[in-house]
């Protein structure tokens, strides 16, 4: 038994308060299933204020365009070819600023953005072959639809 008490004794310790014997690790075990749930709801929380971030067309053109290494703001706005207000751009890069999915670095008067790490590439490239696989299975599905109305027999007049 010494060896568990000692786990005890360090698990207590890392929760800063003092070993309350046997009978106190019942409420300490309770707490700790508490934080897990709390950890759980927050990781839930987080994803989906990640997928809020990337919840905008622009958003997404910013991230891929960004793919390819960073980029100065007055260049992205060229790169994305949309016909954007530069203060919608700078709307949509501050969501991504604030979501901690790209970052900035300026270099005297010019603000340079990039993806803030890999993984963001590695979802990007995920989503993208989820939405492909979704916009070619509601093509297959228009096509049916024609095909089966033009086999329909035309009514009499």
């Amino acid at each position: 038994m010494r060896g568990l008490a000692e786990v005890c004794n360090w698990l207590v310790s890392l929760s800063g308060k003092s070993w309350r014997g046997w009978s106190g690790l019942n409420a300490f075990a309770e707490e700790v299933r508490e934080q897990v749930r709390c950890t759980r709801a927050s990781l839930y929380e987080a994803q989906a204020e990640l997928f809020h971030v990337l919840g905008h067309p622009v958003r997404i053109r910013v991230l891929e365009a960004l793919q390819s290494g960073p980029i100065p703001v007055r260049e992205l706005l060229t790169a994305l070819d949309l016909e954007i207000e530069p203060s919608e751009l700078s709307q949509q890069l501050a969501v991504l600023l604030g979501g901690g999915v790209v970052t900035v670095s300026r270099s005297g008067a010019t603000a340079v953005y990039e993806v803030a790490g890999g993984d963001v590439a590695e979802l990007l490239a995920v989503a993208r072959r989820v939405s492909s696989v979704r916009l070619s299975g509601r093509s297959e599905l228009s096509e049916q639809t024609h095909q089966s109305e033009r086999s329909r027999p035309e009514a009499a007049s």
